[in-house]
């Protein structure tokens, strides 16, 4: 029996959520909420799923079994500490939250509660990600020392002048929140945790949020690494590792590049596309079944948001700052 979810937010992205999974037959969206109902009515109706605008209702609906969070990033906390009190199953579009302790109210009510909680963060699911994974986890890369990375795209012109996604207080940090984060959580996943960042963001373009944001990470692990973000230039994502016997670099989400010795050309490995947003939901409806457990641990969860909410520090004050 497929998990019955009210999609939570209805803009662009928990639409792109909705059509994810039209044809799953491990979670089927029942129910909508939205601030804004008149936006999203046509598509809901297209969807066959009433749309309202009262979480509350949702929550207390015994027909729901599953709640789809799509919602701006400071509501994530108590939504979630709200659905884990009426006892249904949760899953949090990333950013999870934007600082520590509202990760760890958030974390600590779902386990009271019971219910599973998943945390959205979709390129844990490209095939590129999990043969790096497999590639440390047999020591093909040697003693992992630094990894680079960038996950960008424009902002320009993609968002309404009204839309949250563009509010300071949503997107600090600019596209480290949305696009960023990302790359952080694979970092925590690849590398271990983080010990200290040092950060600075700024807007050239953008007169709303920042656009241009780099990070200098230090592990518990030793290794090193780097991230740049950009809102203001055209979409490129790249995520690479270097370590002692080969470097691997995912160049896009589906080539990998392996590189084992100088002056031998690299294997080069093109993965098929995949929709990574129906991989994540279909993977939350696993663990809510009790099928599989959900790649995103809590505790990793809640170190990527101390990890977010030290960067923004560092960014404000200009100086490393350890993370707590």
């Amino acid at each position: 029996m497929a998990v019955r979810a009210a999609i939570i937010g209805l803009g662009r992205w928990g639409q792109r959520l909705v059509n994810s999974i039209e044809r799953s037959g491990k979670i089927r969206i029942v129910a909508g909420v939205t601030r804004r109902v008149e936006r999203a009515q046509g598509f809901a109706f297209a969807k066959g799923f009433p749309l309202g605008s009262d979480y509350a209702a949702v929550l207390a609906d015994p027909a729901i079994d599953a709640v789809i969070l799509a919602t701006p990033h400071s509501l994530h906390a108590d939504q979630v500490v709200a659905a884990a009190a009426a006892g249904k199953q949760i899953f949090c579009d990333k950013p999870f939250t934007l600082d520590k302790p509202s990760a760890e109210r958030a974390v600590g009510a779902a386990k009271a509660a019971g219910v599973t909680l998943s945390v959205g963060f979709n390129r844990r699911f490209l095939p590129g990600m999990e043969e790096l994974r497999r590639l440390l986890a047999d020591g093909s890369l040697g003693t992992l020392l630094h990894a680079e990375a960038n996950f960008s795209l424009s902002a320009v012109g993609r968002y309404d002048d009204d839309s949250w996604r563009l509010d300071r207080a949503e997107a600090p940090g600019g596209g480290l929140t949305g696009a960023g984060i990302h790359l952080i959580d694979a970092m925590i996943d690849l590398m271990g945790p983080i010990a200290s960042v040092y950060a600075q963001s700024t807007s050239e373009v953008l007169r709303q949020i920042d656009d241009t944001t780099s990070v200098l990470f230090r592990f518990e692990s030793g290794a090193s690494a780097t991230l740049s973000t950009l809102l203001a230039t055209p979409l490129y994502f790249r995520f690479h590792l270097f370590g002692s016997a080969a470097h691997a670099e995912l160049r896009g989400p589906d080539r990998l590049e392996v590189t084992r010795a100088e002056g031998v050309a690299p294997t080069v490995t093109d993965f098929p596309a995949i929709d990574l947003e129906r991989a994540e939901l279909e993977a939350f409806a696993d663990a809510v079944e009790g099928r599989a457990t959900f790649p995103v641990g809590a505790d990793q969860a809640i170190h990527g948001a101390a990890v977010f909410e030290a960067i923004i520090r560092s960014a404000a004050s200009g100086q490393p700052v350890a993370v707590a």
